[in-house]
């Protein structure tokens, strides 16, 4: 089983296929896209997780179909920049456990497993050069069971002083980060205070581990929207310690389900309900089939899209 090197990620680029065409499609820039929903990819399938050589399936099935990534923050920018005929696609990868972003040790140096999210996504690019590092990481960063930046205190072999060193190589290399909470609470069981230092926890830690990163987006644990709504996306928390006052203010806010999201050019495109499709057996096909079959598929009409209907 073959694992790449950090330091080679870049140069391991193998022999590239030329890009797959699509067969033509109509623009449709005000189409629905899908932005999928991943937690753990594992050794199985179940409700909750996808085993890794089916997420490796997934990302072959999208290309061939004529997907190509994009992030929550191109949406917010209403920047999806595909060739025609293309149609965007969101990845989100919610939780942060050591199956998306896993350390294994070699002589001496940290290498990516080849078996974790991130280890099949950079595979998949050496022979799919237009399949961009973009994709949503939503972070927790005191949770438990190794949901805590990918993995701490031993979790899947994975050590705490690896952390940070993960989030960094994310930001680094193109990723997006995305709060989640400190350790997924739900928020409509807690009071206002609470939601807020559970938000703005988490945009202390992200600081801590990529200063000055400026987090567009926020992903609420079970879909659950606090009391208060807003302060899933604005709000401020005065650690009692210190005193000091922590601020966020998110663009975006993700829902847990609720089906292919509105097209960014779409009037009625909601940035603070941006809904999801939660990945789980043949949920994934069976998405995209329908988009097809309603015609409700986005469709790029270009490199400079302008929201063509």
């Amino acid at each position: 089983m073959t694992k790449t090197p950090i330091a080679l990620v870049a140069l391991l680029v193998g022999a590239a296929a030329p890009p797959h065409q699509p067969p033509p499609r109509a623009p449709n820039e005000t189409g629905r896209i899908p932005v999928l929903e991943y937690h753990v990819i594992g050794t199985y399938d179940s409700a909750y997780t996808v085993e890794w050589r089916h997420f490796k399936r997934d990302l072959q099935f999208l290309y061939d179909r004529g997907y190509r990534p994009v992030s929550v923050a191109d949406l917010l920018d209403k920047k999806i920049t595909l060739p025609a005929g293309l149609s965007p696609v969101v990845f989100t990868f919610d939780d942060a456990s050591p199956s998306q972003v896993r350390y294994l040790e070699r002589n001496g140096e940290l290498v990516i497993d080849s078996t974790s999210a991130i280890g099949i996504w950079l595979d998949f690019q050496k022979t799919h050069p237009d399949w961009g590092n973009k994709a949503t990481f939503c972070l927790l960063s005191g949770a438990n069971h190794g949901h805590n930046f990918f993995g701490y205190t031993g979790e899947q072999g994975q050590k705490t002083a690896w952390r940070f060193k993960k989030v960094r190589w994310l930001a680094e290399h193109g990723f997006e980060l995305c709060n989640h909470t400190l350790w997924h609470a739900q928020l409509s069981k807690y009071s206002d205070t609470v939601v807020q230092e559970q938000i703005a926890r988490c945009q202390l830690a992200i600081d801590s581990a990529v200063p000055g990163y400026h987090v567009r987006t926020f992903a609420l644990p079970l879909g659950a929207w606090p009391k208060t709504r807003s302060l899933a996306w604005k709000g401020s928390w005065t650690n009692p310690k210190t005193k000091k006052t922590t601020d966020y203010a998110f663009e975006g806010v993700l829902e847990v389900a609720g089906g292919p999201t509105r097209s960014p050019f779409d009037p009625k495109f909601d940035p603070h309900s941006i809904t999801r499709v939660q990945v789980a057996y043949n949920a994934l096909e069976k998405e995209i089939d329908r988009l097809d079959k309603s015609g409700q598929r986005y469709v790029s009409a270009g490199e400079k899209n302008t929201g063509t209907r």
